[in-house]
């Protein structure tokens, strides 16, 4: 048996019973480990050793729910509140509150893709931007599973496709990757050749928003993690919210760390007196706990990840799919955007996946006869399937953070699955188009 195969699918069992995905990944490890041969005391310190490669990125996330809630004490929740509320009507006109939707879906869709590109700052808006709209997403009867699918959406398409921000990253790990493992390519080529399997992605975000879940959805109106009574907001206040939020987005940019980013801005809220000094203790601490379940799950994936690289058998997986292949061009094209999607929903990261397929891939793709368009096409998509619905993907904990502020929102049954479902299937359909027609 592949140890890579049994492990995620352990782990991805054990979450689809409500199993915490905690629980899910160290058992996932833990089993993989053993039926790769590595023995008991190597797969626990292998394990071990794997938890710091995403300490960095745990303290970034924790940082940043510490800022979310200082940046809440401005009033910029309850402003942005009050707008939303005031597109709604207080008459309740049907017509006026699906404007209101649309609206609301456009601007959190908006920023999603922006958070990619254009302001890379990843899933950090989150946290301040999801968590006061849930009032006036309950009001509007929006199916939060939707706002999930809108939100992982803007967090991967824009990677995939555009070369800017995260995208950039995206593609020079694949032009580096590539060019290592035999086939040098211009960088300008990627953007044309994951044309089609974004395309796949859109029609999933078109199929959730008007058929899956177009339908109202009830939730109960309940104060998020922070419990706060309502904060009467200023101008002068709105303005020091949003000089916080400004030098976040500055300092992220200018040291490339997240942690600085939200020190930054939290800094500037403590220094302007939004935080009183002796409240601050207990203000930030609630602010890194509501963050805290993402840090955990990245801490666990790295775990999971380095027990997986360590049994050697993604290597097996990928030249036993070879094996099977043979000369027919429309299977192996399948097979190695179904291994990209095995692997990346155990790893969690698109960004992780490129380096271990081109290996294999590239030398495979041109035995095979695939064009460069095409090779590209299969790996950027088999890299970027599984980021959508993996229970250990920022692109699913991120949503998940903010439309569970409230405590109504599940993270398998509510994120992981809606977006698997919407993503992952499209774009490998049409990843294998692009494979056969480029």
């Amino acid at each position: 048996m592949n140890a890579v195969l049994v492990a995620v699918i352990v782990m991805l069992i054990l979450s689809l019973l409500r199993v915490h995905i905690v629980l899910a990944l160290v058992i996932g490890a833990f089993t993989g480990g053993i039926i790769g041969g590595l023995g008991v005391q190597d797969t626990i310190s292998v394990f071990t050793e794997g938890l710091g490669s995403n300490a960095s990125i745990a303290l970034s996330y924790a940082l940043l729910g510490a800022f979310a809630v200082t940046l809440s004490k401005t009033g910029l929740p309850d402003a942005l509140i009050d707008v939303a509320i005031r597109l709604v009507g207080k008459e309740g006109d049907s017509k006026r509150k699906t404007y209101s939707k649309v609206l609301i879906l456009l601007i959190i869709l908006m920023i999603s893709c922006f958070s990619q590109n254009i302001i890379p700052v990843h899933i950090a808006f989150i946290p301040i931007l999801i968590p006061p709209l849930l009032k006036v997403l309950n009001e509007l009867e929006v199916d939060r599973r939707l706002v999930a699918s809108v939100i992982t959406f803007g967090l991967i398409t824009p990677y995939m496709w555009i070369p800017a921000g995260f995208g950039t990253i995206f593609h020079q790990i694949m032009q580096t990757n590539m060019k290592e493992s035999g086939m040098n390519i211009d960088i300008d080529m990627i953007p044309k050749a994951m044309t089609i399997p974004s395309l796949g992605m859109i029609v999933g975000l078109l199929i959730a928003v008007f058929i899956t879940y177009r339908k109202p959805r009830q939730y109960e109106t309940i104060n998020v993690a922070t419990e706060q009574e309502r904060v009467l907001y200023t101008n002068k206040s709105i303005l020091i919210a949003m000089i916080s939020v400004v030098v976040t987005l500055v300092v992220q940019l200018q040291t490339d760390s997240m942690i600085f980013g939200a020190l930054a801005g939290t800094t500037i809220l403590v220094a302007a007196g939004v935080l009183k000094v002796k409240e601050s203790e207990q203000v930030l601490t609630d602010g890194m706990r509501m963050m805290s379940f993402i840090g955990f799950v990245m801490i666990s994936a790295a775990g999971f990840s380095a027990v997986l690289r360590k049994t050697g058998d993604v290597e097996s997986l990928v030249k036993t799919s070879v094996e099977l292949i043979g000369d027919n061009k429309l299977l192996a094209a399948f097979l190695m955007l179904a291994i990209g999607l095995l692997i990346t929903m155990g790893i969690g990261s698109s960004f992780s996946t490129i380096p271990i397929l081109t290996t294999i891939f590239v030398p495979l793709c041109m035995q095979l006869g695939f064009s460069e368009m095409a090779t590209i096409a299969i790996i950027g998509a088999a890299g970027a399937l599984g980021d959508a619905g993996s229970p250990a993907s920022d692109s699913t904990l991120g949503p998940t953070a903010g439309l569970n502020a409230d405590g109504q929102h599940n993270h398998i049954w509510d994120t992981c699955v809606p977006t698997f479902v919407h993503y992952n299937i499209p774009v490998l359909i049409f990843g294998v188009i692009a494979a056969m027609v480029l």
